[in-house]
């Protein structure tokens, strides 16, 4: 069983000033990284713990706090050797004099203690190092074994502290792994933290799984499987790892559903003697109702943020296109004109930007427009490029690359990531290949 929740008690330490003089612009173009120390969290005394040293888990913390931030491409963590005090006093102001000379603006310092209880209380300050403030203090109480994930909180809030968005680094992504031959493909679901760490299969490859979409407040996903042959629509809870059919459809079904803001409907395309149109489903009633009635292929449906309209693509025109309509399929307006056609439409979280695959020079690209059509931008420039999924605060796309050079008569296909300037391209490592990954919504932090 998938156990996904833990408990987490917060304390807010004393800030010092809440004016920080470090502050990063994320809506721009390329900008110079800002160069912080991580030091790694010391525990008050070190003790060994499940066979690992509380000193080891503290090298840890400050390890994937490193990663996490650096990956943005905003952050440049300086090296351990680079340090004149590696040993930050945790009670005491850090000495600023010593971290100036390496180039540092920021500063991150942490402790660790064991409670009485087994429990593990973590706690981080973020210093400005030029102006010698404190901007962000907070302590975590939770299970030792769940020390990666404060890591990723601790990320979350020192992201938020210097650009004034949220973090997105205490969030999972699930999607399809892949494995065999071209003439056997087993595709499996499966679901991992953003960083690609944790990485577990959630259906053991029998039958065949597609498309997984989160809910947007719930830690629940949607997927279509191919089950006997027969097109079955699933929720998975993942907290408790408990399956459910929510449609089982006759029909060929094009494109798997995906949620509608508030969880309570999920949109779909299905396929009736040759004909695709858009259908929303009513989870609680198990009502559907029909949104498009046309003879082109309407597929491929994302909400917007507030749930008031929809995007889709369709061939409707004569060519694959970009297409918002009402959340009532109502007053449907065409919103692309590049040369090309365009595939796989997602809403950003944020409402401002419509991400898609651009199709056309030979090449499958991932790119922006506004909900309008306007502000086209290509982000990625690879062989093939496909099926952007937002970051829970719409900064950053995920997408899968498939490999021109042929594998078993196949392309190997990887998940990427890529952020809204198309400077900061990263690969996510995965157990094998992998394709049409989908970002979860924050995870819960269950007070004590």
């Amino acid at each position: 069983m998938l156990r996904f929740s833990i408990f987490i008690s917060l304390f807010f330490l004393s800030v010092f000033s809440v004016q920080a003089q470090m502050k990063i612009d994320v809506v721009g173009g390329k900008v110079e990284a800002i160069p912080v120390a991580i030091p790694d969290f010391h525990p008050d005394v070190d003790m060994e713990v499940d066979g690992v040293m509380l000193s080891e888990i503290g090298a840890g913390i400050a390890s994937v706090i490193t990663n996490n931030l650096q990956s943005t491409g905003l952050f440049r963590a300086l090296p351990h050797n680079s340090f004149i005090n590696k040993d930050v006093n945790k009670d005491a102001l850090p000495r600023f004099a010593q971290w100036k000379p390496i180039g540092a603006q920021g500063l991150v310092t942490g402790r660790m203690v064991r409670l009485d209880n087994g429990s593990l209380r973590v706690e981080f300050r973020l210093w400005d190092v030029l102006s010698g403030r404190q901007l962000e203090g907070v302590g975590y109480t939770t299970p030792v074994s769940n020390w990666r994930r404060i890591a990723h909180v601790i990320s979350d809030k020192i992201y938020t502290r210097m650009t004034g968005d949220e973090g997105y680094f205490d969030t999972r992504i699930v999607y399809i792994a892949e494995s065999g031959s071209a003439l056997n493909r087993i595709k499996r679901l499966a679901i991992m933290d953003q960083d690609g760490v944790n990485q577990q299969f959630l259906t053991d490859g029998s039958y065949l799984v597609l498309t997984p979409r989160f809910s947007p407040n719930r830690q629940e996903i949607t997927f279509l499987s191919y089950y006997n042959d027969r097109p079955r629509v699933y929720l998975l809870n993942i907290l408790s790892n408990k399956f459910e059919i929510l449609g089982d459809f006759k029909q060929n079904m094009t494109f798997a559903p995906r949620f509608s803001p508030d969880g309570n409907k999920v949109i779909m395309s299905l396929s009736e003697d040759g004909n695709s149109d858009l259908y929303v489903m009513d989870l609680r009633t198990r009502k559907s109702k029909r949104l498009t009635n046309h003879p082109g292929i309407d597929t491929s449906p994302s909400y917007s943020p507030d749930g008031s309209k929809i995007v889709f693509n369709s061939d409707r025109g004569g060519s694959q296109q970009l297409y918002v309509m009402n959340a009532d399929g109502s007053n449907i307006k065409r919103i692309s004109f590049g040369r090309g056609r365009y595939a796989t439409p997602v809403w950003s979280p944020r409402g401002d930007l419509v991400a898609f695959t651009k199709i056309g020079d030979r090449k499958f690209r991932i790119g922006v427009m506004r909900p309008n059509g306007k502000g086209e931008r290509l982000l990625t420039n690879a062989y093939q490029d496909e099926g952007p999924t937002w970051s829970p605060n719409g900064r950053v796309l995920m997408f899968f690359r498939t490999d021109p050079n042929q594998i078993n008569g196949k392309g190997r296909s990887t998940l990427w990531s890529v952020d809204l300037t198309g400077y900061n391209e990263r690969k996510v490592n995965t157990i094998g290949d992998a394709s049409d990954p989908a970002w979860s919504p924050p995870q819960p932090l269950t007070k004590k």
